[in-house]
């Protein structure tokens, strides 16, 4: 077969179809694996009892279940749901907007496939420049926004700073001087809680950031998979914040339906036509399950019940257990944990370690554990020579969690192993 330059970039070597692949052979392993690397969220009961409880709603109001699979919504996404979400972020947050703010995408990667491609890349014809670039003012950040530039060059980044918070605790926070001198940008965009590190951006970070892209005369996106309202995943006080300016991608994937696709884009008229306009030509149309079932839950509100009461407790806990695990185990270790804010993943930073996170990716699968390596989540820094780049890997809780301790207790093993020059 032969590819194009396009192809070939596509079926390449990438961070996400590696963690991709490993969670398919995790799914046809069975439970034989330990996986502390895929973003695949907890199974919780007392969610799922929910959201079957939805189903067999949908599956009892007549007609409901057909429409939601035998017909085509809008390009822009099924409008109940659009209303119901208008509705509560109107009520809950005070934010001026309606369902025409509402573009829904076949989960949030899709969004930014979509996003990242309307506005960065080369310019159209005719408008002369050089190409323009999506700013990540985090580093590290999130492993899917590697590969979505259907250009490259699409994605640049700045290092994040460190702050050492005792108890082998840090975070990250964002260099403002480095991001004010970056030139070229279509966009900036972070991710809060951030994937990998459950870092969350402060308000007043956020609120920079915000102003740093209006006064650029650019879209400042936040990726919200992980935050507020829903799913909620934040341990900490966060106010979320939206404007025209703001591009706000919302997913039920970590409520708990990830296998509905549904992403959610929170902006304004002309970014909601745009991305209407890209779906057509992709997909026809997002599908229309996951509003469907999820539409009652959002009218209602108990959506923000669920996340507050059932979500964020169930990792909170755990993020908790897995800490102390690990800061117990690795005792006498030259390592740091970025402090867990949100998300559910532990980003595990071994400093001077004297082999690469790769090579510890491979000796924790030669003995049943999947974790992502560290190196994957510097899209925009991958000629950057910083060494922290591979001196942390990302694990995630959400598995069964006695897979977790057995998984943890592992992973505490090679490290020590690699440290002792093993």
């Amino acid at each position: 077969m032969h590819l194009s330059a396009f192809g070939q970039r596509l079926t390449g070597e990438s961070g996400t179809r590696s963690l991709m692949d490993d969670l398919g052979a995790i799914a046809a392993a069975g439970g034989d694996i330990m996986n502390l690397g895929g973003g695949n969220p907890s199974l919780i009961p007392a969610a799922e009892m929910v959201f079957r409880v939805r189903m067999q709603a949908l599956m009892q109001h007549d007609g409901a279940f057909e429409r939601a699979i035998g017909t085509y919504d809008a390009p822009e996404g099924e409008r109940r749901f659009a209303r119901a979400l208008a509705a509560l972020l109107r009520r809950e947050h005070g934010w001026d907007l309606g369902e025409r703010n509402i573009a829904l995408t076949n989960g949030s990667q899709s969004a930014f496939l979509a996003l990242f491609n309307l506005l960065a890349g080369p310019p159209a014809n005719g408008d002369g420049g050089r190409p323009r670039r999506v700013l990540l003012p985090l580093s590290p950040e999130y492993i899917g926004y590697a590969d979505v530039g259907l250009a490259p060059g699409m994605l640049t980044s700045v290092r994040s700073t460190i702050t050492e918070l005792g108890d082998r605790l840090f975070k990250y926070g964002v260099d403002f001087d480095q991001v004010e001198s970056v030139e070229d940008v279509a966009a900036i965009c972070v991710s809060r809680p951030t994937n990998p590190t459950g870092n969350v951006v402060t308000d007043d970070e956020l609120a920079r950031l915000g102003a740093s892209a209006r006064a650029r005369g650019v879209p400042l996106i936040v990726d919200n998979a992980y935050g507020l309202p829903f799913p909620g995943i934040v341990y900490g006080e966060a106010a979320p914040a939206w404007d025209e300016n703001t591009v706000l991608c919302m997913s039920l994937s970590k409520l708990g339906l990830p296998g509905v696709r549904t992403g959610i884009v929170v902006a304004n008229e002309e970014i909601v036509s745009a991305l209407a306009a890209v779906n057509a030509i992709f997909c026809l149309a997002p599908g229309s399950l996951g509003p469907a079932l999820a539409a009652d839950l959002v009218e209602s509100g108990e959506v923000l019940t669920l996340s507050r009461d059932v979500i964020r407790p169930h990792y909170a806990e755990r993020a908790e257990r897995a800490v102390d695990i690990l800061r117990e185990g690795l005792e006498g270790c030259d390592i740091r944990i970025h402090k867990p804010e949100g998300a559910f993943f532990l980003w595990l930073w071994m400093r001077g370690l004297p082999i690469t996170n790769a090579e510890l990716y491979e000796r924790l699968k030669e003995r049943g554990v999947v974790i992502v390596s560290g190196h994957h989540f510097f899209p925009g820094l991958e000629d950057d020579d910083w060494p922290h780049r591979h001196e942390c890997i990302r694990i995630t809780y959400a598995d069964d969690w006695s897979r977790i301790e057995r998984g943890l207790a592992v992973i505490v093993e090679e490290v020590r192993r690699a440290f002792d020059g093993a």
